[in-house]
């Protein structure tokens, strides 16, 4: 972690670094001073401040107001960005921005700001149970062929394993499932590339379904493209009908939780009164990167 001078120079330059090609010159210079006049304490904050600020800063052109703070950091246009022009894009980067572009009204001395209109919100999917998961195990392990089943069981250990959903997902090859450090890890490639420590208990069939694919993907298929590569798997795992149905979200979700309790999250939260993921991810970004011994240990140990 950097501090002091070295740390603001950071800063400095991931704002002097901001300009993207979808952004007009005067669009892009908007987002820099806004940034800057918010003094961010981190390069994360800063980036996610920029942001916020250049998608503004194109809505505002879309709509002919110019790039000035006066104008596009008034109450009124950032309720209409949100509320007209963050069409697509999920409910919770909506808020975010909202959240970002408030911040940065405050910091160019915008008057105080009435309550923004409530956005609707996307709750957490709820996880499945220890018995649910394994009675998928199980349905995956008496499908018809070898191959069908190491595919659906690797695809219920990278979601209730290892938290990996869509692209991620499908891009996992054998290969990277690895052993290190004391645990079995999953390499996740492609714009946030991570090692992810897989949950203890499924170790063993993950690891079986890793030697079964090889080179090969470890969810099937030749394309990892294709969006509806695992929706071939997904209703072979739910024949039995004790089973909630089956979906990548709430497998995500069940490693979350399991991660979540690991760590002592809930009473971190309670004890904080923090109830915005938000805040936590500024907390995050301030801490030293912990060694990947130490994050199996915390993470791929029993659940």
């Amino acid at each position: 972690m950097l501090a002091g001078r070295a740390y603001s120079d950071a800063v400095r330059a991931a704002i002097a670094a901001y300009g993207p090609a979808s952004l007009s010159a005067e669009a892009a210079a908007f987002a820099r001073a806004a940034a800057a006049r918010a003094e961010p304490p981190t390069p994360a904050r800063a980036k996610a401040l920029l942001f916020a600020a250049g998608r503004l800063a194109r809505f505002g052109e879309s709509v002919g107001l110019a790039p000035s703070p006066e104008l596009l950091l008034a109450h009124a246009v950032i309720e209409r960005f949100v509320l007209v022009g963050c069409g697509t894009v999920s409910p919770a980067t909506r808020r975010t921005l909202r959240t970002n572009l408030r911040y940065l009204a405050r910091h160019a001395g915008a008057p105080p700001q009435p309550a923004p209109v409530a956005l609707p919100r996307e709750r957490a999917k709820a996880p499945y149970s220890d018995a649910q998961i394994a009675g998928y195990l199980a349905l995956a392990a008496v499908l018809s062929t070898r191959a069908r089943r190491m595919r659906a069981s690797a695809l219920v250990c990278l979601g209730a394993g290892a938290g990996l959903v869509g692209a991620e997902l499908r891009h996992v090859c054998g290969g990277d499932v690895i052993e290190r450090s004391g645990g079995l890890l999953v390499i996740v490639g492609g714009r946030r590339a991570r090692s992810v420590p897989v949950l203890a208990h499924l170790h063993a069939p993950l690891r079986e379904a890793a030697a079964f694919a090889g080179d090969g993907y470890l969810v099937g298929g030749r394309d990892p493209e294709r969006k509806n590569l695992t929706d071939a798997l997904t209703p072979a795992l739910c024949a039995d009908a004790a089973l909630p149905r089956l979906e990548a979200g709430r497998l995500r979700a069940t490693w979350l939780v399991a991660c979540a309790r690991a760590i002592g999250l809930g009473a971190f939260m309670h004890a904080a009164g923090i109830t915005c993921s938000q805040r936590l991810g500024d907390i995050a970004a301030q801490l030293p990167e912990m060694p990947e011994q130490e994050l199996i240990a915390l993470l791929g140990g029993p659940s």
